[in-house]
Parts: C-alpha cells; sequence; structure tokens
C-alpha cells in the first residue's frame, strides 16, 4: 500500500510540474505574441520633438567616457504594419549638454568647458553647422538605413537594434547608431600621448509620439 501511494504521489507530482511547465510556455507565447501584435499595429505616428531626443557618449579609451543629451527640432516617421518606412529627425546642436560625472573642477574639467569645446571648430563648429539630421531610407528587420548629415558632411549610417514599444496611446520608438566622427571632419585628437579619444561615436535614438 504504502509503494502504490509513493506511485500515486509522484504522478500527481509530476501531472503538476508538467501543467505548471506548459502554463509557463504558454504565457512566455502569449507575452512575445502580444508584442508583435503590438508592433505590427503601430501606424501613422505623430512623433513629439520636445519629448524625442539622442543620447551621446564619447570615450577616451581606457580612462573615461563623457555622455549626454541633444534635443530635436523636428522629427517624422513613416510606418507601415509594424515597419519603418521613412521619415526623418533634425538635431538641435545648440541644445548638446553633458549628463556625464566624469569632471575634476580642480583640475579645470567641468561640463561646461567640455560642450564649448565640442561646440567648437575643433569638433562640431556649431555656429556654422547649429543643425544636425538624418533622413531615413530604408529598413530591414530591426536596423534601418538613412543618411546623416553632421557638420556638412552626408553619409550612409545604420540605427541597428531598433525597438518599438506602445504603452496606452503612446509609442516609443529607440535605435542604436555608431558612427565615426572623422568621416564628418571631427578630427580633433589629444595631444597627450596616453589619451586617446576613441573614433566612434555613440548615439541613441529616442523617438516619442502617438
Amino acid at each position: 500500500m504504502k509503494t502504490q501511494k509513493s506511485i500515486f504521489i509522484a504522478i500527481l507530482a509530476l501531472g503538476i510540474i508538467t501543467a505548471s511547465c506548459t502554463q509557463g510556455e504558454k504565457k512566455q507565447k502569449a507575452k512575445a505574441e502580444d508584442k508583435n501584435t503590438s508592433s505590427m499595429s503601430i501606424s501613422n505616428v505623430t512623433l513629439d520633438p520636445e519629448k524625442s531626443r539622442v543620447m551621446w557618449a564619447g570615450t577616451m579609451l581606457g580612462i573615461y567616457t563623457h555622455e549626454g543629451t541633444l534635443n530635436m527640432t523636428e522629427a517624422s516617421l513613416d510606418i507601415s504594419n509594424g515597419k519603418i518606412t521613412g521619415g526623418s529627425f533634425t538635431v538641435d546642436m545648440n541644445t548638446m549638454v553633458a549628463t556625464d560625472e566624469n569632471y575634476n573642477p580642480e583640475e579645470g574639467s567641468t561640463p561646461e568647458k567640455l560642450i564649448g569645446h565640442l561646440k567648437s571648430p575643433d569638433f562640431f563648429d556649431v555656429e556654422n553647422y547649429p543643425t544636425a539630421s538624418f533622413t531615413i531610407t530604408g529598413s530591414e528587420g530591426n536596423t534601418v538605413t538613412g543618411l546623416l548629415t553632421l557638420r556638412g558632411e552626408t553619409n550612409e549610417e545604420k540605427v541597428e537594434n531598433v525597438m518599438m514599444t506602445k504603452e496606452g496611446d503612446m509609442v516609443k520608438i529607440t535605435g542604436d547608431m555608431t558612427v565615426d566622427r572623422k568621416k564628418y571632419g571631427v578630427s580633433w585628437d589629444s595631444p597627450v600621448q596616453d589619451r586617446v579619444l576613441s573614433d566612434d561615436m555613440e548615439l541613441k535614438i529616442q523617438l516619442i509620439g502617438k
């Protein structure tokens, strides 16, 4: 009797575990389907430039990374069945601010000094080139291709890891772009031998609309 009872309990436990795993798989599948359905239902998005922005990062290799944001003045996006088919955005280079904490005021290193240098002809020459823009030419999967114009130079670039999410009536589109600064005439290099500024500018695009 004890043996039969033990076998019954084992079978019952196995049934509970199996049912639990099956329910877990169904929930995960449902979440994935909901996400896909949400993405496919996104269309005719009106972007809000005041809520959209670009986050930037530049790295002194092996030492520190400076980060900050840029605001947009114009932004539009064409989406059909969850796929980005066109659009553009314009960034106001005069809105550049630093958000990291890698500074030493006692040595003359401050966010204000950094931004002043970045706006100078050494970097983005903001007085002569006050805006930058990106015009979408196509997309495939989670990658959007377009033309980036920065400091008067235009090159094809890619925004990767593009994600579209929808919460209520709000839509958020994000993606990552890595840009070789020297292709745009941003050729300044540190005069200090052991301080090497990366050629790569890391940009995170965030578009908000509904």
